[in-house]
């Protein structure tokens, strides 16, 4: 059905005090709105990043009934190839296409004749109405974004013609599942079927819709605007916070140096919550490339699903759904000098790192200079710590504006001291990651307590009793062990998995598997030979324990045989280590008999300098800690550690109170020089020290050494 032609106002007459007076209250005039794409169409349209190639608006005014001149306008696309379904729907070809205006005066001329028709049937602020959310969040913004443009108001808020329809029909089906012609269909309208010019049926039947609609009971009708953020505001969130995990979505692919700002452009027209950009930090600190993303409802986050694999620039972006657990676990925090700092709102933050230890405040200040001042001086700067106090080298510095932060940035890589000093933009999410990695997180990792006292029976032998996993996935877990084994898992001996780790603690891809019996062992070997764990094929043989013994204390298995263990204690064997007396071990005698004396240490040199040393007799097992470690099995691992007496010589050259009464001896090797005693007590948790002090962590080092060096081996009593 077409409406009738709008009549211009009598002469004389005031159209904006007429409005005023009209006695039926209603919404001002709406421009009704239709667009496609050159790619998908339908609940689709915008999905597949294609430009606009189509507008179709005419105005109605809902008070007087009245509506306006229809307008059809082509827009040219940079991509002139037409998706089928859109040249079969359409019409159009590549070459009409190529004679359109761009998009940017497109709008113009929009903007122009919609004022012009408002004028005429009354004047007032006008609203869009589109059918669906899709236009204007997946199709205009995202368009305007990548080509620079900028929408006028009338851009962010409109009314969804679907929703307006269930407000008064609420038993019709879902409103994202409405159409046109279904909202027509459930009102019995009779559309005029003989119109095939694309685009025009579809703005005549929804103004048909409209006025039907305005018929009925519209108190409810046009009263509530869809709304379109123009600006993203950052904010903290709080580990208390609940976020639901229907509006989360993880971005991946992203360029490092990409902020939060850059983020929210690429989800342009959706509403992204307060403070919802989280970037993602890798085990360095370093941004990794990947964000968490909240959304203000279920609906946007669906949108945003949509925009899979769009580009950023040159790269394409991967969007999937994520939880609001993992969006907390990145974003939130608790730290009350964190929520001071961020409690200032529209601040732009940025993020230093290289800064010298002994920088501060004044010092961050005089570099940065007055043509750039911080938001509060010294109370706009954050410093990042370590646990025990000591600096990291990191800061974050608040700015008033934009153009204050980018004075501050054009200091990168500037001098401050010896140093030169990277300047990152940040969000307010990244601040409480990096706060709450080094709040939480120990400087070395932190082995697991073991829950026997005595060392895992290896006895030595060559039967081939065991089976060596090789391959297998760095996720891979004790359960993904046993249920890739199946059958086989039940001809595990207690305390037999055995996971290796690397020298950096990490999964290495081999584990040995302890079975009952050598032919077990085989069995499961040939059964279980390179099938699939987690889309990865796993390599299983036989092995012998004297073998499976010799890897686990840092040895290696190739395919030319074994290699023994690394030497590490090549210069602390001393002639006096003979004169040591055979102490005994707390350990009983027959369990320490059950190890291959290959795998003991050495024996050790005292060197000639005074500093206390720790050795280990003949009888223990001291295994490389820094080598291997173990993970525990059904029903649990022994330990991974012997509990050696102290020698006697190592008594009397300690002073008393640090070895006041004999007790179990650990050596560490490889610590960083930068270690305190705190990182060494947190590795010794639900350990039971000799003394619960400090003074149980002795330093050993090399006589040439200053005091200002710290040493690299402590030994722990």
């Amino acid at each position: 059905m077409t409406p009738p032609p709008p009549q211009p106002p009598p002469p004389g007459s005031n159209p904006a005090s007429d409005s005023a007076t009209d006695p039926r209250p209603g919404p001002g005039p709406l421009v009704v709105l239709f667009g496609a794409t050159a790619g998908a169409m339908g609940p689709d349209l915008g999905s597949d990043e294609t430009d606009l190639i189509l507008l179709v608006w005419q105005v109605v005014e809902p008070r007087s009934r009245q509506v306006g001149t229809l307008h059809k306008s082509l827009v040219r696309a940079e991509a002139a190839a037409l998706s089928p379904q859109c040249r079969e729907a359409s019409g159009l070809s590549a070459d009409s296409l190529a004679r359109a205006e761009p998009l940017d005066k497109v709008l113009q001329q929009f903007s122009q004749l919609v004022s012009g028709d408002v004028a005429l049937l009354g004047g007032g602020p006008y609203m869009l109405c589109t059918d669906g959310q899709q236009l204007l969040r997946q199709v205009l913004h995202p368009e305007a974004s990548r080509k620079n443009l900028v929408l006028p108001d009338t851009f962010f808020s409109f009314y969804d013609l679907r929703r307006e329809f269930h407000v008064q029909h609420p038993s019709a089906c879902p409103a994202r599942e409405l159409t046109v012609a279904t909202m027509a269909q459930d009102l019995g309208l009779e559309t005029d079927a003989t119109e095939d010019d694309f685009g025009v049926w579809e703005v005549k039947t929804m103004v048909a819709v409209i006025l039907h609609l305005l018929e009925g009971p519209s108190g409810q009708l046009f009263s509530k605007a869809e709304v379109v953020k123009q600006k993203y505001e950052t904010g903290p969130c709080s580990k208390a916070d609940v976020v639901d995990s229907e509006t989360v979505v993880r971005a991946r692919g992203l360029p490092w140096q990409s902020s939060d700002q850059d983020v929210a452009r690429f989800f342009k027209g959706l509403n992204i919550a307060r403070g919802g950009v989280a970037l993602c930090l890798n085990a360095q600190g370093r941004r990794n490339g990947e964000a968490l993303i909240r959304f203000v409802d279920s609906e946007q986050r669906d949108l945003a699903l949509q925009r899979h694999k769009h580009h950023m620039g040159v790269r394409y972006i991967e969007v999937y759904k994520a939880t609001g657990e993992e969006f907390v676990k990145i974003a939130g925090g608790t730290s009350l000098e964190v929520a001071r700092f961020l409690s200032r709102e529209d601040q732009v933050i940025l993020r230093l790192r290289g800064l010298p230890f002994s920088a501060g405040p004044a010092d961050v200040l005089g570099f940065l200079g007055p043509e750039c001042p911080v938001t509060g001086g010294a109370d706009g700067l954050l410093f990042v710590r370590h646990p025990d106090g000591r600096p990291t080298g990191d800061a974050f510095a608040l700015f008033a504006c934009e153009e204050l932060a980018q004075a501050a940035l054009r200091r990168h890589k500037g001098i401050l001291g010896k140093r030169y000093i990277e300047l990152f933009r940040s969000t307010a999410a990244e601040v409480q990651q990096v706060l709450n990695r080094y709040a939480s997180s120990p400087l070395l990792p932190t082995l697991t307590a073991p829950l026997l006292p005595i060392p895992f029976p290896l006895a030595a032998g060559t039967g081939r009793d065991c089976v060596r996993l090789r391959g297998l996935p760095y996720t891979a877990t004790i359960e993904d062990i046993l249920s890739f084994l199946g059958d086989a898992a039940a001809d595990i001996r207690p305390h037999g998995v055995h996971m290796v780790l690397n020298q950096q603690g990490r999964p290495s891809g081999d584990a040995f598997i302890q079975m009952t019996s050598a032919e077990r062992a085989l069995a499961a070997a040939q059964r279980c030979h390179k099938k699939v764990m987690k889309e990865r094929y796993v390599e299983v043989v036989p092995c012998s324990t004297e073998e499976m013994s010799r890897v686990l204390m840092g040895g290696t298995l190739g395919r030319s045989g074994l290699s023994p263990p690394p030497c590490k204690l090549p210069c602390l064997s001393p002639p006096t280590y003979a004169t040591f007396q055979a102490t005994p071990t707390l350990i009983p005698t027959e369990t320490a008999a059950l190890y291959p004396s290959s795998a003991l240490l050495p024996a050790a040199r005292v060197p000639a300098a005074p500093t206390p040393v720790a050795y280990y007799p003949g009888p223990a097992t001291q295994l490389y800690m820094n080598y291997t470690a173990y993970y525990p099995s059904p029903p649990v691992s022994p330990t991974t550690v012997g509990y050696l007496t102290t020698p006697p010589a190592a008594l009397a050259s300690a002073s008393t109170s640090v070895l006041s009464q004999p007790g179990a001896l650990v050596r560490m090797q490889g610590v960083p020089y930068t270690t305190g005693m705190k990182d060494l007590l947190s590795i010794f948790q639900a350990y039971q020290l000799a003394p619960d002090d400090y003074t149980s962590l002795i330093p050993v080092g090399d006589p040439p050494r200053t005091v200002l060096q710290a040493p690299k081996e402590w030994v722990c009593l």
